[in-house]
């Protein structure tokens, strides 16, 4: 902001939520690649706390969607929030991905940190209005690509 105030430069700020799919790093310590991960080896799955809190995850196409959106649109610096209200418990998000997968796997409780929240659901009401945008690609077609990804790299 100060250098958009200090050089009358455009700018766009995004923040960007939960976000998934084909490309991520096996073991770049996110809930979805480390759950497909777990799943795909038949290993335990790791849930902190009791797997209640929520998560929103958004795939990859509809962020950049957003994001181009975003650039396109004139007069709208933001903050825009860009990402998925749908919610889920962890404890569906594993369950899911371990029936996509065919796993083994079973739920392994461990206690949950300190900072974790309990939920975290983005407003995209702005983007609704202001980008005409909204995310397509719903939780389970979006794991199955990136399960399939996952897949072809750890084979």
């Amino acid at each position: 902001m100060d250098y958009h105030r200090m050089n009358n430069v455009d700018i766009k700020i995004i923040r960007i939520f939960n976000t998934y799919g084909p490309r991520m790093h096996p073991r770049d310590g996110r809930v979805v690649s480390n759950f497909i991960v777990q799943a795909l080896k038949n290993e335990a799955i790791t849930i902190y706390g009791t797997g209640q809190q929520t998560r929103s995850f958004q795939y990859i196409d509809d962020l950049i969607d957003g994001m181009t959106k975003m650039m396109d649109t004139e007069n709208l610096i933001g903050p825009v929030n860009i990402g998925n209200p749908k919610e889920f418990t962890m404890i569906e998000l594993a369950e899911t991905i371990i029936r996509l997968v065919n796993s083994k796997s079973k739920l392994v409780f461990k206690p949950l940190p300190q900072d974790d929240p309990m939920q975290r659901k983005p407003d995209i009401s702005l983007a609704r209005e202001k980008l005409n945008w909204t995310p397509k690609i719903q939780l389970e077609e979006g794991l199955t690509k990136t399960i399939n990804y996952f897949r072809a790299v750890l084979n």
